[in-house]
C-alpha cells in the first residue's frame, strides 16, 4: 500500500565533486560521503549528487510501503518503510536519456550499493510509470524510526524475497546498458 503526500517538495539535489578525467562531462564515483547516512549518486547523468536522508525527506513526497518479504538468514521480514519513490529522486540528477523516447529510458540500469558491500540492481522499465511502474522507495524511516543515522534503504515492495533490499546506500550508479 502507497499513501502520497499532498505537498510537492523541491528538489534537493547537489552537485557531486568527482568528474572523469577522460570525460570530464562525465562523473565518475565520487569519493564516499563523509557525512553520516550520506550517498552518491552518478553515472550518465548531468546532475551527479550527493544526498543524506535529510534530504530525502525534505525534497521529495513520502509514499508508504507495508512490505513482507522471505531473507535467506532470518525468515519472513514484516516492515513499514517511508520515502520518496526511487524514479523521482533519480530523475533529479537528470540521466541522460531523452524521456520522451521509450526505448531510450528502457536501455538504462540503477545499480545501487549498501554499507555492508551488498548490491542489487534494477532497470529504469521496472520503475518508469510507462513500463513497470514498481514503487521502489529510499526509505528514510523503517518501522516509524528515522533512518538518519543508519542510511537510506532501499525498498522493492514487489519483491517476495529481501535480496534487493540494500541497507545503509551508499551510492547509486545510473547509466546505460551497453550493448554486447
Amino acid at each position: 500500500m502507497t499513501r502520497h503526500s499532498a505537498a510537492p517538495r523541491s528538489n534537493p539535489v547537489r552537485p557531486a565533486r568527482s568528474v572523469r578525467p577522460d570525460r570530464p562531462d562525465r562523473p565518475d564515483r565520487p569519493d564516499r560521503p563523509d557525512r553520516p547516512g550520506a550517498f552518491s549518486l552518478w553515472g550518465d547523468v548531468a546532475h551527479p549528487a550527493t544526498l543524506t536522508v535529510a534530504d530525502l525527506r525534505q525534497g521529495w513526497a513520502q509514499h508508504r510501503a507495508d512490505v513482507v518479504f522471505d531473507c535467506a538468514t532470518d525468515g519472513p521480514q514484516h516492515h513499514s518503510f517511508t520515502g520518496p519513490l526511487l524514479r523521482e529522486v533519480v530523475a533529479g540528477t537528470l540521466p541522460d536519456f531523452d524521456p520522451r523516447r521509450r526505448k531510450e529510458r528502457s536501455r538504462f540500469l540503477l545499480a545501487v550499493s549498501g554499507g555492508d558491500g551488498h548490491h542489487a540492481v534494477l532497470s529504469w522499465a521496472e520503475i518508469d510509470a510507462d513500463f513497470g511502474d514498481a514503487p521502489v522507495l529510499l526509505a528514510t524511516r523503517m518501522d516509524d524510526e528515522s533512518l538518519d543515522a543508519a542510511g537510506t534503504q532501499l525498498v522493492v515492495p514487489s519483491d517476495r524475497c529481501g535480496a534487493r533490499y540494500v541497507s545503509a546506500v551508499t551510492g547509486i550508479w545510473i547509466g546505460s546498458c551497453r550493448t554486447p
